[in-house]
């Protein structure tokens, strides 16, 4: 989830720790029926297997790409490697944060 714009593991957090701020989890992303483009580009690039990390994934990426609208591949491996995916998809989720980098640039989706 999204505390203040940054992204933090729901898990260890108690609902005391976020009262009275903007919390944001992965079923606030989507605006008016569409797809958040990170949502969009993991589905593009079928950036799931199991499905057990996509969650974090995409909220640690909205995360990422609202402090760095322009990232490098390296800052993009940097900054989701706190996240893991043990189901080998971790090459098509890298890709998947640079479409919706790329997207969210040029205003698309």
């Amino acid at each position: 989830m999204l505390v203040g714009g940054e992204p933090v593991r729901s898990c260890g957090v108690q609902v005391s720790a976020v009262a009275g701020k903007e919390v944001t989890t992965i079923e606030g992303l989507g605006r008016g029926g569409k797809l958040h483009p990170v949502q969009r580009a993991f589905m593009d690039h079928d950036a799931f297997q199991c499905g057990f990390c996509t969650s974090g994934m995409i909220m640690k990426a909205v995360g990422l790409l609202a402090k760095n609208p322009n990232p490098s591949e390296a800052e993009i491996v940097t900054g989701m490697e706190s996240n893991l995916c043990r189901c080998g998809a971790h090459c098509r989720i890298l890709s998947a944060v640079g479409q919706a980098a790329r997207e969210m640039r040029e205003g698309q989706r």
